[in-house]
């Protein structure tokens, strides 16, 4: 299972960014895919979630700004920023939750990580 994210960059504050995360291989089926970041000397949180049946969910700050979308059938998620804050400034990382076939315990696993930086 790879994962492999683009769409980061430097925008000012109140500009949009939008990246993407593609999940290559074989063998598997993605059960949910997932938005993290993690800024200088903080720990990595959680920024947006969406599942196989089409729920999301979205850390407390970020609803009505970031937007996540998975298309599973293609194994690509999305997380759409608007209005952005010099506070968003983070690595962000893809994650998919997987079960290989034939299994059912879940896996997760992560992308690499894309930067974004938002001047004030």
């Amino acid at each position: 299972v790879q994962l492999q994210a683009s769409g980061g960059g430097l925008v000012q504050a109140g500009g949009s960014l939008r990246l993407s995360c593609v999940v290559s291989g074989t063998g598997f089926t993605i059960k949910s895919m997932a938005w993290y970041r993690q800024a200088p000397d903080k720990q990595r949180e959680l920024v947006a979630t969406v599942t196989d049946i089409g729920t999301t969910n979205y850390e407390d700050s970020v609803p009505g700004r970031f937007t996540i979308a998975g298309d599973f059938a293609k194994r690509k998620v999305y997380l759409q920023m608007n209005s952005l804050l010099p506070e968003d400034t983070a690595v962000y990382y893809c994650s998919a939750e997987i079960t290989r076939w034939g299994r059912s315990n879940r896996l997760r696993y992560w992308g690499q990580g894309a930067q974004v930086t938002v001047s004030s």
